[in-house]
């Protein structure tokens, strides 16, 4: 049984594979699969969440552990004219 075929019609993607493969020294095939891992590493990455969309849920989930009604004023640890008492 034959070996799986990938057939790519572009001028620009061979002369770039032999390109690399003479600088390299590895064969085209391990060079496309390597460039197809990487390409797909960074699509992962880039739909990976981001550091505020975690900080926005952990804010979230604080909400929803107050109780209705409550407050963050703290009028009562000042005077009228807002002073630290």
């Amino acid at each position: 049984m034959s070996e799986p075929q990938l057939s790519i019609r572009s001028a620009k993607a061979k002369e770039l594979a032999h390109a690399l493969a003479r600088r390299t020294g590895q064969p085209i095939n391990k060079l496309v699969e390597q460039a197809l891992e990487h390409f797909e590493l960074e699509l992962r990455q880039s739909t990976a969440r981001k550091p505020e969309d975690v900080l926005w849920d952990l804010m979230a989930e604080g909400r929803r552990a107050v109780p209705a009604g409550a407050t963050s004023a703290h009028d009562d640890f000042y005077d009228e004219n807002g002073l630290p008492i």
